[in-house]
């Protein structure tokens, strides 16, 4: 199975060592199902990363955060889309998530992101949150 996760279910991963999100991470480390990524979420995830929100709180170091991105972008399948969507109008940030999903022919796009999840499925991929990922996931298994 190949999945796309939300900047939002990385960063918490991150700075969180428990919860769904960083359950998921550990259950992608151990090779149940695939990551799919392109590099405008990779973007994003540094983008967000630097928010001076998270390193007030988290203190996260450059180097910190570089060995997270360079583990990710080796450790996912990365995709190019060649189009950008149009499909959520209120935040075309989240759009990336679509294309990424569409490109790697993802079965499942996991967010915390309510205009994401707002959209519940698109084109057949799953748009479920992270503890909506792992029930699915006991399901499957």
């Amino acid at each position: 199975m190949r999945i796309v996760l939300d900047a939002n279910v990385f960063v918490s991963a991150l700075i969180s060592g428990s919860g769904a999100a960083a359950k998921i991470v550990v259950y992608w480390q151990e090779d149940r199902f695939e990551v799919a990524i392109s590099p405008p979420i990779l973007h994003e995830l540094d983008r967000v990363l630097h928010y001076p929100r998270i390193q007030e709180h988290q203190r996260l170091s450059e180097q910190r955060i570089r060995h997270f991105l360079h583990l990710l972008a080796r450790g996912a399948v990365a995709v190019a889309p060649p189009q950008q969507l149009t499909v959520i109008n209120v935040d075309p940030a989240d759009n990336r998530y679509l294309e990424c999903a569409l490109m790697a022919e993802a079965e499942v796009i996991v967010s915390g992101d309510r205009h994401l999840l707002a959209l519940g499925e698109y084109k057949g991929i799953q748009i479920i949150t992270p503890a909506g990922f792992l029930a699915f996931l006991n399901l499957e298994q």
